[in-house]
């Protein structure tokens, strides 16, 4: 039997798409170490939450031109978060390798000597001050192998970004289920909320009438209260009272919200915004609704709110 085009056309597009990206948070830790000949690589990276993506390497002085490649390295992985590499690399000398580099000691004990005449300090220079300077000592070999050790602690360094990511993401899968938690929460309340307010109105419009009546009685027919005008009143009230746009726009985020944690990646300074949305028609809600109820409700809200402020603190 023939397919339809149009069918093939769908059924290729569900092939095409694309998994959601998981939900990351900023804090993990992930270390590799590599071993190459007699070269040993060690990498360990740490991160935690930050507004931006920033790197922080220590490296040794000799493998200080590795930042700008680990920081394009990092760039590739992370988005977010303040991540800190620490790499070392250990060589295991081969015998007869090692040498001593006496033009440099040369250098090194001329700039001593001047230095001391220019302090005016007595003692000459020892040898044990100068060969523990950097490039007195040194290995024929390892002064041929620089481009194969940068290559090895780049490596190093991406299976420990892997390892850190893998992190991430476990953690933050705990995130997103808090975050559902939570948010599951708001909406009950909204929804609650929503349920309670036509019987607020209709409570504070008897109230209205029971005030009247009270003031009323007794006046001996002097004032007289129209029905119209009574009517325009419990109108007014019930306007200053509708929170319906209010609850329109949170439901409008807290679907924006599923949709950005189902999506995944880097959704953190999104979700950021919406928490700051949903506090924002909390309060207002809870200005413009005069009942003990609505106000109860608005309170657990906001409490909500804040535990989602923190935890959105740390999601990539």
């Amino acid at each position: 039997m023939r397919r339809d085009p149009a069918s093939r056309r769908e059924s290729s597009g569900r092939k095409s798409a694309l998994p959601p990206a998981p939900l990351r948070s900023m804090t993990g830790f992930g270390a590799a170490s590599t071993t190459k000949g007699r070269i040993v690589a060690r990498v360990e990276v740490r991160s935690v939450n930050h507004r931006h993506l920033q790197l922080k390497a220590r490296l040794s002085s000799e493998h200080a031109h590795m930042e700008p490649a680990l920081e394009a390295l990092v760039r590739e992985k992370l988005e977010r978060g303040s991540v800190t590499v620490s790499a070392t690399i250990e060589r295991e000398a081969a015998a007869g390798a090692a040498r001593v580099n006496s033009d440099v000691a040369r250098r090194y004990q001329k700039l001593l000597q001047s230095l001391a005449k220019e302090l005016k300090l007595e003692g000459g220079v020892r040898l044990e001050t100068l060969i523990g300077l950097p490039g007195v000592i040194g290995s024929a070999e390892v002064d041929g192998q620089r481009e194969a050790e940068d290559e090895l602690l780049l490596g190093c360094a991406r299976k420990a970004l892997e390892e850190l990511v893998k992190m991430r993401a476990r953690e933050g899968a705990s995130l997103l289920a808090d975050l559902r938690k939570n948010t599951k929460g708001i909406a009950e309340l909204v929804s609650g909320i929503e349920t309670r307010m036509p019987s607020v109105v209709r409570e504070h419009h008897e109230n209205l009438l029971a005030r009247v009546s009270l003031l009323l009685s007794g006046q001996s027919g002097r004032v007289a209260v129209k029905p119209e005008d009574l009517a325009r009143e419990v109108a007014l009230l019930a306007d200053r009272m509708d929170v319906g746009e209010e609850i329109a726009r949170l439901a409008s985020h807290l679907g924006q919200w599923e949709g950005l944690l189902s999506k995944g990646g880097a959704v953190g300074r999104q979700l950021e915004f919406l928490v700051q949305e949903l506090l924002r028609e909390a309060n207002t809600i809870g200005s413009k609704c005069n009942d003990a109820k609505v106000a109860h409700a608005v309170v657990e809200m906001k409490t909500l709110n804040e535990r989602l402020r923190e935890q959105v603190q740390n999601v990539e």
